[in-house]
């Protein structure tokens, strides 16, 4: 059992620092980067054998308003328009001085890690803030991405960073807004150049000696390289046991060293940058609605709410426990698959148990989820699973996953029952469990609306978003399609994430909340281990790891100004 309130300080001293970061994720490594910027002594205890995180899993968007590089690239971002645009996107649930804590210390926090670490980044042209025909919405996006990093420059280290949840092909250096248009390399001559760059980059890499990372991978190793630049050690195989609590402050963490149980000292506070909890089938069953799986989230596996949790007990307060940031995803075996331009890319649609369109395909991705569980909700497995259905035209041009067009989608997928093959659509709806007669009927409307370019129902290709990951090749509408070129395939499509974004409520300063509104003194959170800034929306590429970055920044800084 865990213990009901957080521990006191018995257990064998294994040291004391200024600053305790638990966790060594982007929210994690930030905070200690910052911490150490400050000129205070910091310590980062990490559970896993790998340091990362889930950042190091990802494509590594990041969304930062206002910061150096998107305006030195000319985007006509205004703290103005920022500040009308998240308000929009987000609503009053989260208070407007957190919302303007984010805003205000995103650019700074960037231009500190640039100043403190290798990273470099490049704005991501073109990837549309995820509502932009919002009051502030720009459709040519905010969000930046790691620029190419050598991972030699972490020598021996480099061994322990965690795995990204797809690797890159082997020989080419590929950054996230290159999958764009590797989707398209079949059918598109731009698609074939950032090929054919990607393959160039990796060559030169090699000639060079060096190690390229890129998404994820770039950003945890150039934060990593950071923190060895700055002395900071990070302890791996260190999980979290409790938090230290004495005259009603948070004074050290109770960790577990290479089998010891002990007590790391915080003379100053600790963070709390430990993720989600997105592994704790426990708690996804108490908080969230169901069906929900553990195995459908392709969060680093370690994440399973030890901080929250600890956090908790400490007193501290939670919010959007119900929440995550959702995508549609295929349940594929050994892994789940996270779908973002399969489901948008002309030539498809995604049915429920009763074979009708439900949704915009191409909406921003936790909206339709959020759809999914909405209509689920009266009828438990209307909507849940849904089934994404495409045909070989849409083969035929377009990568899928990892598999090339044109060629078979892997034996295992069919053996799981996540994809299904017909000739025919009747065929096809009885594999699927669908009314036939309903499956044609939406196909048939969804086909003359693809040849119409406008889709009355649902609105897909109506915003800049929508066009992102299409085929602009495909007119009228290069959102849509029509399914019309046998043999049908269907995918199974369920509630998946990126993590959770539920957790301890937090101030402007990152400070830790009890239910009453007063501070748990030396308590800080950032990142998926804290209520998110966004609450139930998403504004932009990157709105899970810029403000975690931001309030980790936000974190330590509050720590190094407080006496």
């Amino acid at each position: 059992m865990l213990p009901a309130t957080a521990a006191r300080a018995d257990g064998a001293p294994l040291g004391e620092y200024d600053v305790v970061v638990v966790g060594s994720g982007a929210a994690g490594m930030t905070a200690a980067l910052t911490a150490a910027g400050r000129g205070l002594s910091v310590l980062v205890v990490e559970k896993a054998p790998t340091f990362g995180g889930s950042a190091a899993r990802s494509g590594a968007g990041i969304w930062l308003p206002n910061n150096s590089v998107i305006l030195g690239a000319g985007v006509p971002d205004t703290p103005e328009k920022a500040e009308v645009y998240l308000s929009a996107v987000v609503g009053p649930e989260v208070p407007a001085d957190r919302q303007r804590a984010f805003l205000a210390n995103g650019p700074r926090m960037l231009d500190f890690v640039m100043a403190n670490s290798p990273l470099r980044f490049r704005f991501m042209d073109g990837y549309s803030d995820y509502y932009p025909n919002l009051p502030g919405g720009l459709p040519n996006g905010r969000s930046i991405e790691p620029d190419q990093f050598d991972g030699n420059v972490l020598g021996a280290e480099l061994a322990h960073l965690n795995p990204a949840y797809m690797p890159v092909p082997a020989g080419m250096v590929v950054f996230s807004q290159d999958y764009k248009w590797l989707n398209l390399a079949a059918v598109t001559a731009k698609g074939l150049a950032v090929s054919t760059e990607c393959l160039a980059r990796g060559t030169k890499a090699a000639l060079l000696g060096q190690k390229p990372l890129t998404m994820g991978q770039a950003l945890a190793a150039g934060l990593r390289a950071g923190l060895m630049r700055a002395g900071v050690p990070v302890w791996l195989n260190s999980p979290l046991v409790d938090l230290v609590q004495e005259g009603g402050a948070v004074t050290g963490v109770v960790v577990e060293k290479e089998g010891v149980r002990g007590v790391v000292r915080a003379r100053r506070g600790v963070v709390v940058g430990s993720g989600g909890f997105e592994h704790n089938a426990a708690m996804r069953e108490r908080y969230q609605q169901q069906p929900i799986g553990t195995g459908w989230s392709v969060g680093a596996k370690e994440n399973t709410g030890d901080g929250i949790l600890a956090g908790q007990r400490a007193g501290a307060a939670l919010a959007l426990m119900e929440d995550a940031w959702w995508g549609p995803s295929i349940p594929l075996p050994g892994e789940p698959y996270f779908c973002l331009a399969e489901r948008t890319l002309p030539g498809g649609l995604i049915v429920n148990r009763a074979g009708t369109r439900f949704v915009n395909e191409a909406a921003p991705y936790s909206d339709v989820v959020h759809v999914m569980y909405e209509k689920d909700r009266g009828a438990p497995g209307s909507h849940i699973p849904a089934w994404l259905i495409v045909d070989q035209n849409y083969r035929n041009r377009y990568l899928f996953k990892d598999v090339l067009p044109t060629l078979p989608l892997p034996d295992e997928w069919f053996e799981a029952g996540v994809a299904r093959k017909a000739w025919t659509w009747d065929a096809l709806a009885g594999q699927i469990g669908v009314p036939a007669a309903a499956l044609r009927a939406t196909l048939n409307r969804f086909n003359a609306q693809a040849w119409s370019g406008s889709d009355p129902d649902f609105h897909r290709g109506d915003t800049a978003y929508d066009h992102y990951y299409t085929d602009p090749n495909v007119t009228p509408n290069s959102c849509l399609a029509p399914v019309w070129a046998p043999p049908f395939y269907a995918f199974r499509i369920v509630p998946g994430d990126l993590g959770t974004k539920g957790g301890i409520v937090t101030d402007a300063r990152a400070r830790a909340l009890r239910a009453d509104g007063s501070v748990i003194r030396g308590l800080w959170a950032a990142g998926n281990a804290s209520a998110a800034v966004m609450g139930h929306s998403y504004a932009g590429a990157g709105s899970t790891i810029g403000p975690a970055m931001t309030f980790g920044y936000v974190a330590a800084n509050d720590i190094a100004d407080t006496a």
